[in-house]
């Protein structure tokens, strides 16, 4: 009889504790999906700006027309693309477009006095704050949801209900990772 309640007591404690690690998979699971949303939501938002930015742009600087039409292509191929692999990459080469947009504009001192200009860039600064702020707290939940997959017990139930890890949103351009260098 106490063998009957210490088969029963062991498989009621194994299927608790199977019960928490599948919930802490799918919590951690659709946090990674609500960080990615957050993202997503700021990406949008600067693509929003753009065409405003382009066309405040375009009146001074006819000759740029290139870098003009590059950074409209990005963004247009940014708001296609649903992969995250892909997202990263076009994401970092229409940062790297605003980048020079910018400098060029350094050029243009009745640009840079634009009111509208100036109102532009500083939303698009307030967006990039904000984009930084959701691509850390999706790496994060990503962190968390990888390591409850890879280590054990969680992995042994990751592999039954086959959840997978998810990939960090990561800064594809080495000139963006490389640290400022300041001279005197």
């Amino acid at each position: 009889m106490s063998i009957l309640f210490f088969l029963m007591g062991s498989a009621t404690l194994a299927a608790v504790v199977l019960v928490v690690l599948y919930n802490r998979l799918v919590r951690l699971r659709n946090m990674v999906r609500e960080g990615w949303s957050g993202i997503d939501v700021q990406l949008k938002r600067r693509a929003n700006l753009i065409p405003n930015l382009v066309e405040t742009v375009k009146g001074y600087m006819g000759h740029e027309r290139d870098l003009l039409e590059k950074v409209t292509e990005l963004r247009s191929r940014s708001l296609k693309t649903g992969d995250l692999s892909e997202k990263q990459q076009v994401e970092s080469r229409l940062t790297g477009g605003l980048a020079r947009l910018f400098a060029v504009a350094e050029g243009y001192p009745e640009l840079k006095a634009n009111q509208n200009f100036q109102d532009l860039q500083q939303q698009l600064a307030e967006i990039e704050d904000q984009i930084q702020l959701a691509r850390r707290y999706y790496n994060g939940t990503v962190r968390n949801l990888n390591i409850a997959i890879e280590s054990f017990p969680g992995n042994l139930v990751a592999g039954w209900f086959a959840f997978q890890t998810a990939d960090f949103f990561e800064i594809e351009a080495p000139a963006d990772r490389a640290v400022p260098t300041v001279g005197f």
